[in-house]
């Protein structure tokens, strides 16, 4: 009998190599598992066990991931994704990149952008949402353009320069070149206007010429700054007057068809500078006996799903925004300010529609049940992190007995939560945040730290626990949805944090199936050590970016088996749709997920990631162009700093002063002959032996600021260590080694 088991018949297909598991897999990104595989080859019984050891082994080496419990190459892209047109090939065709490619996978594929199609024809420059497919003639893929999601813009943005020569446009996309404006095309614009251009002619050969088409503004004005952000990551930032049309006509909601739950004393806990409060929290002791020290959790967020119904120009805008955008001087709402401000802020004392849910936990902190309700609600107080922390810390706080009362219980709540939390244990970084300050004229006022207060922590898990629950309810009425996802790090990223860790005498543990755990247990031991804040940054670095998807993988930095945004539909249009999936599902009334919308569900969660992305590129550029604007008459000034980041061009230090990032470039290190090293995070001098390293501690000179670009250049004054001979590297040109400074040898202090 085991030997019929075992043997597998002649009518049967041979047992496959690794290379032909390899090719399935290629064949099949994302979509081939054990299971298909083992169907695919007509794999039985025993013959079962030495697929696995295979699969393992592919695994083990790096060359497949799983994710889903389905396999893919590293670099190999999903079914649908977001791609930028690049360029033309000799025939006309097409070529485009993934719109996001992790520079430590190499070169992009190269994608062929299938012709005609219906909808408006892509050009170059435009980003795509489309369907990838293996193959192409002479290409890695093939692309099939499901939506355009935006246009080449029809102008250039650019800051007016006046030379000798007469009237330039510096770009503020740091990629093109200055543009020459003739002197009957200024159209009135002065030095230093915000404009925008239209490229007339590209020789290839000295600056291109072109012609103003508007004078947006003066780089003078306080909002400059971020319109530059938003104008150049093409940030839809002016509602079109349909929308703000029927925002205006929005009428507040009725009781009809509500639970009136105006009595709970509902808090809402926000920064002292918010304008909009779209989630509201409340905490009792549980009165079932059979929970003793348990408590019952509230969180209430306001009913957009009734306001921005499917289909609707709200709902168009909003899905095309994608999330609101901040700025330290604006925000680029994803609602007008009808909606976001007015009718969906739950504001103290005025009745609000919401969807809640009410949650039991046992005094361990583990849920033991949870249920959502459509209501009408009313804030009984509206209280900043500080007020609420006061509060938790005994100090006196201005505010009724009720809301002190509430607050009370709400800190016995998070107690709990905190021990549920613990034993869950998630990832641990802390990276501290950068929050500008500005002056009234929109210069900056200083750079702080925010303190990160229990009352924060309060919040978000309170809020983690309400996306959970929203997940699991939908996952159990079998409704469609849009997660959080967050993948585990590749299996490249986790061989350089090895290699890392290697060199600082820390190891991280081998196999496949690393928890948050794990590094939770090597960020503490360097809690308080010299290497502290750098591990902290390498392990970040290290994590995948989490993003909205209709199929679940887990969430891995918050050690989640499910979880969705439910909590800000005011400013993420993911959030909406979970609020809709849950008035369909749970049969709560008007503004429900429209039938049909499975089929677009991946589409729009691609779109709504890659706006995600988007916004925290202008967001960062935006800080990078105000403290470089700032820092502009320091130069010459030194900074303490600590080395961010090490590449073959150079080094990129972080100031310690205002977190701001600048650039020492590898030729102005000195007269030695200085070797990157991949697996140290290092630069070595071959002759010297002089290192400098990741999170090294070091002195800079600030040599250049530059504004529009938001870049800053250093001189490093700090010396390295020194390395043993033994440990230096021998001479290759080939492998990144780059001669430092060819003249004179710059002067460092010692």
């Amino acid at each position: 009998m085991a030997k019929k088991t075992r043997e597998r018949t002649t009518k049967e297909r041979p047992f496959p190599s690794r290379e032909e598991v390899l090719a399935f897999v290629a064949e099949h990104p994302g979509k081939a598992g054990k299971r298909e595989i083992a169907r695919a080859f007509g794999i039985k019984g025993g013959d079962k066990i030495a697929l696995k050891a295979i699969l393992k082994d592919l695994s083990a080496e790096g060359q497949v991931e799983q994710r889903r419990g389905r396999l893919k190459r590293p670099g190999d892209l999903p079914p649908v994704t977001v791609l930028e047109i690049r360029a033309r090939d000799r025939d006309g065709e097409l070529l485009a990149e993934p719109a996001e490619w992790p520079v430590e996978q190499g070169e992009p594929p190269r994608i062929m952008i299938a012709r005609g199609g219906e909808g408006p024809a892509p050009g170059v420059g435009d980003r795509v949402l489309a369907r990838i497919s293996p193959g192409g003639e002479g290409a890695d893929f093939t692309a099939r353009v499901i939506k355009l999601l935006a246009r080449k813009p029809t102008a250039t943005y650019g800051v007016v320069r006046k030379t000798a020569a007469g009237a330039q446009v510096e770009p503020v996309d740091r990629k093109q070149r200055v543009l020459t404006i003739p002197p009957d095309a200024l159209k009135g614009a002065r030095e230093g206007d915000l404009v925008s251009v239209r490229v007339m002619r590209s020789t290839g050969r000295g600056p291109d010429r072109a012609v103003i088409e508007e004078v947006v503004g003066s780089m003078k004005d306080e909002k400059a700054v971020s319109l530059i952000a938003i104008l150049a990551h093409g940030i839809p930032h002016e509602f079109p007057p349909e929308v703000l049309k029927e925002a205006e006509a929005a009428k507040p909601a009725p009781l009809r068809g509500r639970e009136d739950w105006r009595e709970m004393a509902l808090l809402t806990i926000d920064p002292a500078d918010a304008k909009d409060h779209d989630d509201a929290v409340h905490a009792e002791p549980d009165p079932d006996k059979s929970n003793p020290g348990g408590f019952i959790a509230t969180v209430a967020i306001a009913d957009v799903g009734w306001y921005v119904r499917p289909g609707s120009a709200l709902d168009r805008e909003a899905v095309k925004r994608g999330n609101s955008v901040y700025f330290p001087d604006r925000v680029v709402p994803m609602l007008p300010e009808r909606i976001s401000n007015d009718l969906c802020s739950l504001r103290e004392g005025e009745d609000r529609p919401a969807l809640a849910v009410r949650m039991v936990f046992g005094a361990d902190g583990r849920k033991r049940s949870h249920r959502f309700h459509r209501i009408m609600m009313r804030s009984a107080a509206k209280l900043s992190y500080r007020q609420a922390q006061d509060a938790f810390d005994g100090r006196e706080v201005d505010a009724p007995p009720a809301v002190k009362d509430a607050l009370a219980v709400l800190w016995r709540g998070y107690e709990a939560l905190r021990r549920g939390r613990e034993d869950r244990d998630p990832l641990e970084l802390d990276i501290p945040e950068r929050k500008v300050l500005l002056k009234k004229d929109g210069s900056i006022d200083r750079i702080v730290s925010p303190e990160r207060l229990d009352s924060h922590r309060l919040i978000e898990e309170f809020m983690i626990q309400a996306n959970v629950a929203a997940a699991e309810t939908l996952e159990e009425r079998k409704s469609p949805l849009v997660y959080r996802i967050h993948d585990t790090p590749s299996m490249a990223k986790l061989e350089a944090l090895r290699d890392f860790l290697k060199s600082i005498d820390m190891t991280l543990p081998k196999g496949g199936n690393l928890r948050p755990s794990h590094f939770n247990r090597i960020l503490d031991k360097v809690k308080d050590s010299e290497h502290g804040r750098l591990i902290h940054e390498v392990v970040l670095r290290t994590q995948a970016q989490a993003e909205y998807n209709p199929e679940n993988i887990g969430h891995f930095g918050l050690n989640l088996r499910r979880y969705a945004h439910f909590t800000s539909p005011i400013r993420r249009y993911a959030d909406l749709i979970v609020h809709r999936a849950l008035i369909r599902a749970l049969k709560l009334g008007a503004g429900g997920l429209p039938e049909g919308i499975e089929t677009s569900l991946a589409e729009i969660a691609a779109q709504i990631s890659a706006a995600e992305r988007r916004a925290m590129a202008a967001e960062r550029d935006t800080i990078d162009r105000l403290v470089a604007h700032w820092l502009m008459d320091r130069v010459g000034a030194t900074f303490p700093g600590r080395i961010a980041g090490v590449t073959r061009a150079g080094l990129f230090v972080k100031l310690d002063e205002t977190g701001a990032d600048g650039f020492v470039p590898m030729s102005t290190l000195g007269s030695d002959f200085f070797v990157y090293d991949e697996a140290r995070h290092a630069v070595i001098g071959r002759r010297t032996g002089e290192m400098h390293r990741l999170g090294d501690r070091v002195e800079v000179k600030l040599v250049e600021a530059a504004p529009l670009a938001g870049a800053l250049r250093f001189e490093l004054l700090s010396e390295g260590k020194v390395v043993a001979k033994k440990d230096r590297p021998a001479e290759d040109r080939s492998r990144g080694q780059r001669p430092a400074n060819r003249g004179k040898p710059t002067q460092r202090r010692r």
